[in-house]
């Protein structure tokens, strides 16, 4: 008795037409010419287009940090306009002119090691680097 996997075909196999190598059918391949079914690949338009289409087409990177940089003053520029015993906060450097209002409102500040500091000063609401901080402790000055 026969059973399932023992049957075979009788006839041969028929592959697709392979359109388009070479051979009889060159060129156009029985297409056409021109025209969207012409051509390979997909034949619709795909719905994402319109999205696509709607983007401005700008060249290079485009990335914008988010995180807003604090404003640097250095050591140089508070022994310059401060005097011995001085509070140096945003609020200060602000009537002193220098920094400015970013969008309305005091910007974060940071003070930097560049230059010398003689003078004893009290530092408030500003970040200070570790080498501007041991500058201002050697000249007696306080970080709060």
């Amino acid at each position: 008795m026969m059973q399932l996997h023992q049957i075979k075909p009788t006839h041969k196999r028929k592959t697709n037409k392979r359109i388009g190598r070479g051979g009889k059918r060159g060129t156009y391949s029985g297409r056409g010419v021109k025209g969207q079914r012409s051509r390979a690949g997909r034949q619709m338009v795909p719905p994402i287009r319109q999205l696509i289409k709607k983007y401005p087409k700008l060249r290079g990177y485009k990335f914008k940090s988010r995180k807003k940089k604090p404003v640097i003053i250095n050591i140089k520029i508070l022994e310059e306009k401060f005097e011995k015993g001085d509070l140096v906060s945003p609020k200060t450097l602000l009537d002193k002119k220098l920094i400015r209002r970013i969008r309305g409102r005091l910007p974060k500040v940071k003070i930097l090691a560049l230059g010398s500091l003689t003078k004893k000063l009290t530092i408030e609401k500003i970040q200070v680097s570790k080498l501007a901080e041991d500058k201002i402790k050697k000249s007696g000055g306080i970080i709060k």
